[in-house]
């Protein structure tokens, strides 16, 4: 997730589902989203991005992009040059700076663009043996199917595995994952099904993996302020259980403390690191009872000490709220009335005439 999963988030999650078996890696902690065109331009604020986390044995870069010839390089550079051990390709971003200039979910509407970005990226990293999967939604709206074509396409090109958001474009982030798509595209194609959306807890994974039969889980908005939810998986996934291990106040305070270590450690500047924990905030205590005034103070943090001062005040072994259980977090919003799409773009299935080459550029946020 952009501005979210950066490598101290990522290694304090790992960290998590580590603690409790010895498998490493123990799952797939994927960078936030960097577009290609940062890659193939060098720009530093990229690269600063595409940090793996410490001792992360299979470093995970997700990319977004239109245009073959760049993703085609990124993919090289960013394997070649960075050690990335796998790609993911981003075509399931709903947001409209993304999808008015014909990105994101609305990009596998132009089969032969979607087909050719594939294809490039597939060979360029096959020199290195890294594996190449896509994220995508079911369509752009319920008459703009498009989860069967990408998936007979990425067949085709060598994709190892496709990661299903079970929504549409129009759906954005709003009401319920359909996972019976998932388990529609798991029918569809051979290679293996990744579902995606609304799981909150490790018990969603199991049941999601039951009912669709997918090979694997992605975890999204589920893992905001919760980076314990990977040791529940952990635990699910490797001895069954199917309990959530739930930390009290004084755990997830020590949760917050230590990610406030990775962060300055990440951006190499303490006031840096404190001015992106603050966001992180309002997930982590959501339902705990702090009070406004020491909320407020928490989301305005800018320095280590002020952090442990206010850290000292919320309440001690409080147990975790139990009603915020099974609840959605971070964006959520309503279906949007229209899909901002290129004008005329529904009009073919193929590219044609249109002109994509400024899509990357103010990508790096989506």
């Amino acid at each position: 997730m952009a501005g979210v999963t950066n490598s101290a988030y990522r290694q304090l999650c790992r960290e998590q589902a580590e603690s409790v078996t010895n498998l490493r890696p123990a799952g797939v902690f994927t960078c936030e989203m960097i577009t290609a065109r940062g890659i193939t331009e060098r720009i530093p604020k990229t690269f600063a991005m595409m940090a793996p986390d410490t001792n992360d044995g299979f470093f995970s870069v997700q990319l977004s992009g239109v245009d073959p010839a760049v993703v085609g390089k990124a993919v090289t550079i960013a394997c070649g040059e960075r050690g990335v051990k796998h790609i993911d390709l981003n075509f399931g971003c709903p947001v409209p700076k993304i999808t008015r200039k014909g990105g994101g979910g609305v990009l596998p509407w132009k089969l032969d663009r979607f087909a050719a970005i594939l294809n490039a990226a597939v060979q360029a990293g096959e020199p290195f043996s890294v594996p190449v999967t896509i994220k995508t939604r079911i369509g752009i709206d319920d008459d703009r199917i498009t989860m069967f074509d990408a998936g007979r396409i990425a067949e085709d090109a060598g994709i190892a595995a496709i990661q299903l958001h079970a929504r549409t474009v129009d759906q954005a982030y709003s009401g319920k994952a359909r996972w019976e798509a998932i388990a529609e595209l798991v029918q569809a194609v051979s290679i293996p099904i990744i579902g995606n959306g609304d799981i909150w807890e490790a018990t969603d994974a199991l049941s999601m993996m039951e009912q669709t039969g997918c090979a694997a889980v992605s975890i999204g908005r589920g893992a905001l302020g919760r980076p314990w939810l990977f040791r529940d998986l952990a635990r699910a996934m490797v001895e069954g259980a199917n309990e959530p291990s739930l930390p009290t106040s004084t755990e997830v305070v020590q949760m917050v403390r230590r990610h406030a270590e990775l962060l300055i450690g990440h951006f190499g500047e303490e006031w840096h690191g404190l001015a992106d924990l603050r966001k992180h905030m309002s997930w982590y205590f959501k339902g705990f009872s702090l009070g406004g005034e020491l909320r407020y103070a928490l989301g305005m943090v800018s320095s280590l000490t002020q952090l442990d001062d206010l850290l000292a005040q919320v309440p001690a072994d409080e147990p975790f709220p139990a009603h915020e259980l099974n609840s959605p977090r971070g964006r959520q919003g309503s279906p949007r009335s229209k899909v901002v799409m290129p004008y005329g773009w529904l009009e073919s299935r193929t590219l044609d005439d249109f002109d994509l080459s400024g899509a990357d550029e103010d990508a790096q946020g989506g």
